[in-house]
């Protein structure tokens, strides 16, 4: 029997002394019976009942738990009509249901030396650690397997990030060069600016020495004028005192 497989034995065996200690079944014990004496059979399970009435109910309710929760049958039942001594085989496990008497008459426990006793709050124990160890060897294979996984993960990771940053640094590229004829464009108005005022200080020049010129002769004219203005001024008395002197 694979490891699994003993596992649910387990299971159903839980659930068979479960029903027994709810229906006041008495002294309660399973016994794992040791593979090279067991045969076919991997868990006795052991009860005791007061009265035949009692006897039949704890069989009926082993019976009718493990066909409702887990669809299991016993592969044959004996001994209900009288009721001192029930046997269901579920053939991986079989289930003794006897009246006081008749159990300490047949002994099983001492027929079966080499099986080892447990109550069911020992069995249940033992069957929650084999279950706790079971789910960390999954959990531990699961992160085997997801650890390659993850080791493929990681180039591709770092490939997306190497991809990220080129497309990060040619986004800025672009933006950068979209800024930069901005930028010569600002930078050339004060170049121009520059250039029409140079163009304009010569023109200025150029105005200047042209009003010059044209004023010159004006210049001469109305010197010349005040020369004779001058030369008539200094005449006058001259000409009024030879006047006087004729007179």
């Amino acid at each position: 029997m694979t490891t699994d497989a003993k596992q649910q034995t387990r299971i159903f065996v839980q659930a068979a002394a479960a029903a027994c200690v709810d229906k006041k079944g008495e002294e309660t014990r399973i016994l794992e019976l040791d593979p090279i004496d067991s045969g076919l059979s991997d868990f006795f399970l052991v009860t005791s009942a007061s009265n035949d009435r009692q006897a039949i109910a704890i069989a009926d309710e082993i019976e009718h738990r493990l066909k409702k929760e887990f669809g299991v049958t016993p592969n044959s039942v004996e001994g209900r009509r009288k009721g001192d001594w029930i046997l269901l085989d579920y053939v991986d496990f079989v289930v003794h249901v006897f009246l006081t008497e008749r159990r300490a008459f047949y002994d099983i426990e001492r027929l079966r030396k080499s099986a080892r006793p447990l109550t069911p709050a020992e069995f249940d124990a033992e069957l929650k650690t084999a279950l706790a160890e079971k789910t960390v060897a999954a959990r531990k294979k699961a992160s085997a397997k997801a650890a390659p996984v993850a080791a493929k993960a990681k180039p591709q990771a770092k490939k997306s990030a190497v991809k990220k940053v080129a497309a990060k640094k040619a986004t800025a590229k672009k933006t950068a060069a979209k800024k930069t004829p901005a930028k010569k464009a600002v930078a050339v108005k004060p170049i121009a600016k520059k250039a029409a005022a140079a163009k304009k200080v010569p023109a200025k020049k150029a105005a200047v020495k042209k009003a010059a010129k044209n004023a010159a002769p004006v210049k001469k004219a109305a010197a010349k004028k005040a020369v004779a203005k001058k030369a008539a001024a200094k005449k006058a008395p001259a000409q009024k005192t030879a006047a006087k002197k004729k007179s």
